[in-house]
């Protein structure tokens, strides 16, 4: 473990001479950054372990009903064992093993190094994780950082100068942006709703006669069919405005994240 723990040193030293040279021109940034930190000042990240943490709470309170249960099994058997044929005594003792090796197995399927609480924390987590690299990205490439260090990471820092920390700033732009994000999506929301409200007084006021002259014309046409009150006209031109702005919203939408990605 020292080693290791020294080759690492080792290799962060070898990679500050380096870059000591390399631009020894103009002098080399550096910054660090403390995810922990990050994750434990973020919004997104508590939603997401308390998510993770009430699952993992379901999940143990089943198997400690099913240990129970199974222990209870093993009591009644000892309790009736005298009364019991070899045979059947051995039977049920199968039947026990059987069910503990389940349960084990089920434990080790929720809580295991491949289990589901890890796959999911996984899933979970990195979109954030993503957002924090993102940011780190854009501020290495704005201020012009050479190298940027993740204190919590498995790289040994002996010491950090405070002032080289700039997790505080990864975590404003992670703010930021999610803050535009939470602005864009209360304007589409808002656009939706005057565009709700222009239909329903377009279909109330000056559109119905032209809507019904439309109508008249199709069905003139067309097989006769059942003469709409002017009610029916109404409910049924705001509907088909509805769904043609329903349907130009999800073009938008899908032209908005196939640019995206």
């Amino acid at each position: 473990m020292i080693k290791y723990k020294m080759k690492k040193i080792l290799i962060i030293f070898s990679v500050f001479l380096i870059s000591s040279y390399s631009f020894s021109q103009r002098g080399v940034r550096i910054g660090y950054v403390d995810t922990e930190y990050i994750l434990q000042n973020l919004s997104e990240y508590e939603q997401t372990r308390d998510q993770l943490e009430e699952r993992a709470d379901e999940w143990k309170s089943e198997i400690e009903t099913r240990f129970s249960e199974l222990e209870n099994k093993k009591e009644a058997l000892n309790a009736e064992r005298l009364l019991l044929t070899e045979e059947l005594v051995q039977e049920k003792e199968e039947e026990i093993e059987i069910e503990k090796n389940e349960i084990l197995d089920y434990q080790q399927k929720r809580f295991g190094p491949r289990g589901d609480l890890i796959i999911q924390r996984k899933q979970l987590i990195q979109p954030i994780q993503d957002q924090i690299f993102i940011a780190i990205k854009e501020i290495a490439k704005s201020r012009k950082y050479d190298f940027i260090f993740d204190k919590s990471a498995d790289i040994v820092m002996l010491y950090s100068d405070r002032k080289f920390d700039i997790s505080d700033q990864i975590l404003r732009i992670i703010t930021r942006t999610n803050n535009r994000k939470q602005l864009d999506s209360r304007r589409d929301k808002r656009e939706a709703e005057e565009e709700d409200k222009t239909i329903v007084s377009a279909v109330v006021n000056d559109d119905l006669d032209e809507y019904a002259e439309e109508i008249e014309d199709k069905t003139a046409t067309e097989k006769p069919k059942k003469v709409l009150t002017a009610k029916e006209l109404r409910e049924k031109m705001l509907e088909e405005r509805k769904q043609k702005i329903l349907a130009s919203r999800k073009v938008k939408d899908s032209t908005f994240i196939n640019n995206n990605n």
